[in-house]
């Protein structure tokens, strides 16, 4: 791929390294991912984007899909795993995400699953973006091409949804 890609997602090791509370795990994800996914104009909140919120947080530790925190504390295994689902939640359902997580973390640790999810999901971005081929992105095997099919689909959508949203600001700039 070519090296003038832009870092978009934090690797492992620039997750914050001390634990955060639920408000500070919603804020540093909103951050990340707000440029990237968009923000949700139809739901007429300017600070609720929809990517993740405090009620979204509680559910998932409910539906066991990240571990309970630690004196309402959480750490960057949490957080890692929250990065990728509020990235596929866009297009996948929770119980196809869960599926997704126990195949990426089939012996692999999950600090080497988390930063090739990344560079992945930013290869698959540029070249949507770009328009390059996609075959430019190796897929060393079956559990790798999923990955790589998953996140075409997710970064089409973003892609899409972000164009049709920017549309009626440079029409009206035209006029």
């Amino acid at each position: 791929m070519n090296q003038e890609m832009p870092q978009i997602l934090p690797r492992w090791t620039e997750l914050p390294s001390i634990e955060l509370y639920s408000d500070q795990v919603v804020t540093l994800i909103t951050q990340v991912l707000e440029p990237v996914l968009g923000s949700h104009p139809e739901s007429g909140r300017k600070r609720d984007t929809g990517i993740l919120t405090g009620a979204m947080l509680n559910n998932y530790v409910k539906m066991k899909i990240i571990p309970a925190p630690v004196k309402k504390q959480y750490t960057r295994t949490q957080v890692a795993t929250l990065m990728v689902l509020c990235i596929l939640k866009q297009v996948y359902s929770i119980q196809d995400i869960s599926a997704l997580i126990d195949i990426a973390l089939d012996n692999t640790k999950l600090s080497t699953a988390y930063n090739s999810f990344c560079k992945l999901f930013e290869a698959v971005l540029y070249c949507i973006k770009e328009k390059k081929d996609f075959q430019d992105i190796t897929a060393e095997n079956d559990r790798v091409y999923l990955l790589k099919s998953v996140l075409i689909s997710c970064c089409t959508k973003f892609y899409v949804r972000n164009t049709l949203h920017a549309l009626p600001k440079a029409v009206n700039t035209k006029s």
